[in-house]
């Protein structure tokens, strides 16, 4: 029977062999989850033995990460600006990148008064509840086109018991007439944008595991970034903004793209990498 820390050396030596990254690190996660404790715990229970149960659920995880599967699809739930949200396979995990995103709309609203924001391509909801719930006098509207996705931002949004400051919509942007969802403030996406050839050399975690409509566009990395801040336009009240996240070197490209279609005053703000990651413009 192993004791948790003869578990995580051993865990530690199968992953690097697999080629897992920062394999102890993962090693600690999982096991923390399988011993519900936060990971730095474990170093308070080196000692501990195993059950049978746990270390057969031990196993099922490493076998399961070992073919790169995901950390938090497989431990079910990931932290997102300070808040826990469940994850699935129908769902594009929420990145740490993605916090920029949500604090740059927190800090550039006045949170004085109402304000209506449309989320496109809601996911697991990360966005949307994140802003709904530290933006006082806010209303979210998520449109996702998965009805898979939404049924885990809705089990998000319980969790955060939220309902009655977001909802969420399953709708094609390509293709759904979205001018009935009403007049915005704000309208923010982390859209799919990663290019059809580039996708062919992502990480196997994203190719192999994460949904594909969510990560890539199978263009040139720009669709949804036209097409959004053309419906943007028509959907924003006068003097809103629209928030994009950005892949690595798009910031000019979609800047372009929000000049084009009449945005003004665009800002970029760079992630901890000093990488532009978030866009933002108003309108006119």
């Amino acid at each position: 029977m192993l004791t948790v820390l003869q578990a995580i050396q051993k865990t530690t030596d199968y992953l690097a062999q697999k080629g897992i990254d920062s394999p102890r690190a993962n090693a600690e996660i999982l096991l923390a989850d399988i011993l519900r404790c936060k990971r730095l715990n474990l170093y308070l229970m080196f000692d501990r033995p195993l059950t049978k149960d746990e270390t057969e659920k031990y196993r099922e995880y490493l076998k399961r990460r070992a073919q790169f599967e995901p950390l938090q699809y497989i431990t079910g739930t990931v932290d997102f600006f300070g808040m826990q949200f469940r994850v699935t396979p129908s769902v594009l995990i929420p990145r740490p990148e993605t916090e920029i995103l949500v604090e740059t709309i927190i800090n550039s609203v006045d949170v004085k008064n109402k304000i209506n924001i449309l989320d496109i391509g809601s996911g697991s909801g990360n966005i949307s509840i994140a802003l709904a719930k530290n933006i006082e006098h806010s209303f979210v509207t998520g449109v996702e086109i998965s009805k898979e996705a939404i049924d885990v931002a809705l089990s998000n949004l319980k969790m955060h018991s939220l309902e009655d400051k977001v909802k969420f919509i399953n709708a094609d942007i390509l293709n759904d007439d979205l001018s009935k969802a009403g007049k915005f403030e704000v309208i923010v996406s982390n859209p799919p944008y990663i290019s059809g050839s580039e996708f062919e050399n992502v990480q196997k975690e994203i190719k192999d595991f994460e949904p594909q409509i969510a990560v890539t566009d199978f263009g040139d990395g720009f669709l949804f970034y036209r097409v959004i801040s053309k419906l943007a336009y028509k959907l924003l009240n006068p003097g809103g903004k629209l928030f994009f996240e950005l892949g690595i070197h798009q910031s000019e490209k979609v800047k372009d793209i929000l000049s084009q279609n009449n945005f003004t005053d665009i800002i970029i703000v760079k992630d901890y990498q000093d990488i532009d990651r978030v866009i933002y413009g108003i309108k006119k």
